[in-house]
C-alpha cells in the first residue's frame, strides 16, 4: 500500500529525478490520519463513482478504490501519473487520466466527463462524488463548475485553502460573502470539516488549509429555476461587492435596462436604494434574479 509520508515522497521523487511542480500546485498531504478524515467525510460505498482531481502518487486514490464502486482520477503531471499507475495497477475499477481536469476555467475536460458518464452507467443507482486534495490554483473552478455540469455531484469533499473554505460557508454582511458563497449555498449544505496547518503537507504551502464538505440539497436546488442564469447573475452583481446593489445592477444590465428599470426591479422587492449586494441572503438574491430574468430572459453576463 502507498503510505504517502514525507520520507516516502522524498525517496520516490529522488528515484525519479523530479521535484514537486509549483505551477501545478503540488502540495502532498502527508498526515495519514487526515487521509482517513477525508475518506470518512466522503462516506463512500459501493454506489459511488468518485472523481478525484489531482491523483498525486495515488495514496488517497487507493483508499477510495477500496470502498467505492469506481474512481475516475485525473493527473496533469506525467511523472506523477506514471508513479501512481504503478500503485493502482491492481484496481481495474480506477480510471486514470493523464490530463488537465478542466478544459478552461468554466468547463470540465470532455475526457473527464466521458469517463464519469461511463462509470455511472455501469450500474443503476450510482452517484457521483468528488473527493480530492485539490491543487489550490484550480480549486474554485473545480468546485463551482462541477455544480453546473451535466452530472450533478451527490457530494464533494476536498482539501482547499482555508480562505476559500471560509468564502464557501460565509454569510451576508461578512467580509468573505461572495458570488461563490451564494452559488454553493443555493444548491448545497456546506461546512468546514477540519482546519489544517501547513505542516501536514509537503512541500508546506504558505497558507492555512481546510477540508470542506459540500452536500447537494435537492430541495434547495429545486428553488433555482434557471441555474445557468443565476450563476451568471451572481457573478455579475458581486463583481464590485462593496458598491451599492443599484450600481451593480445598472452595470450588469447596461445593455438591456435603463436606470428606471433597475429602480423598478428594486422597488418590486422592497429594496432601499442604498442596499449593498453583500447584505442580501441567498433567498433574496434568488427572488431578485427571478424579477430580472422575467424582464430580461435572454440576458448574459457578457451582454
Amino acid at each position: 500500500m502507498n503510505r504517502q509520508t514525507k520520507s516516502f515522497l522524498i525517496s520516490r521523487f529522488r528515484e525519479m529525478g523530479i521535484s514537486p511542480a509549483t505551477r501545478h500546485g503540488q502540495n502532498f498531504l502527508i498526515d495519514l490520519n487526515l487521509h482517513q478524515v477525508i475518506i470518512n467525510a466522503g462516506e463512500l460505498d459501493d454506489r459511488d463513482v468518485v472523481l478525484e482531481v489531482g491523483t498525486g502518487t495515488g495514496g488517497l486514490t487507493e483508499l477510495m478504490a477500496q470502498r467505492a464502486a469506481a474512481v475516475v482520477t485525473a493527473e496533469i503531471d506525467s511523472h506523477l501519473f506514471e508513479l501512481a499507475s504503478e500503485h493502482l495497477i491492481d484496481y481495474p475499477h480506477v480510471t486514470m487520466l493523464n490530463c488537465d481536469a478542466l478544459k478552461n476555467k468554466n468547463t470540465f475536460n470532455p475526457l473527464v466527463l466521458e469517463a464519469i458518464g461511463k462509470r455511472l452507467a455501469e450500474a443503476p443507482g450510482r452517484r457521483l462524488k468528488l473527493v480530492a486534495n485539490l491543487p489550490y490554483n484550480i480549486a474554485t473552478p473545480v468546485l463551482s463548475n462541477l455544480m453546473a455540469c451535466e452530472y450533478t455531484p451527490y457530494s464533494m469533499v476536498a482539501t482547499i485553502q482555508l480562505e476559500l473554505g471560509q468564502r464557501i460557508v460565509a454569510q451576508p454582511w461578512s467580509k468573505d460573502y461572495s458570488a461563490l458563497s451564494v452559488w454553493m449555498q443555493c444548491q448545497a449544505d456546506c461546512e468546514i470539516v477540519r482546519e489544517m496547518a501547513p505542516t501536514v503537507f509537503w512541500p508546506e504551502p504558505k497558507v492555512q488549509s481546510a477540508i470542506v464538505r459540500i452536500k447537494t440539497n435537492p430541495e434547495k436546488r429545486a428553488t433555482v429555476p434557471d441555474l445557468r442564469y443565476f450563476h451568471q447573475f451572481t457573478k455579475a452583481i458581486f463583481l464590485h461587492r462593496r458598491k451599492f446593489l443599484r450600481a451593480n445592477l445598472v452595470a450588469a444590465y447596461k445593455r438591456v435596462f435603463e436606470k428606471p428599470d433597475v429602480d423598478a426591479v428594486m422597488e418590486e422587492l422592497g429594496l432601499e436604494a442604498d442596499v449593498r449586494t453583500e447584505q442580501l441572503d441567498v433567498s433574496t438574491l434568488l427572488r431578485l434574479c427571478e424579477i430580472c430574468r422575467r424582464r430580461a430572459p435572454d440576458w448574459t453576463m457578457s451582454g
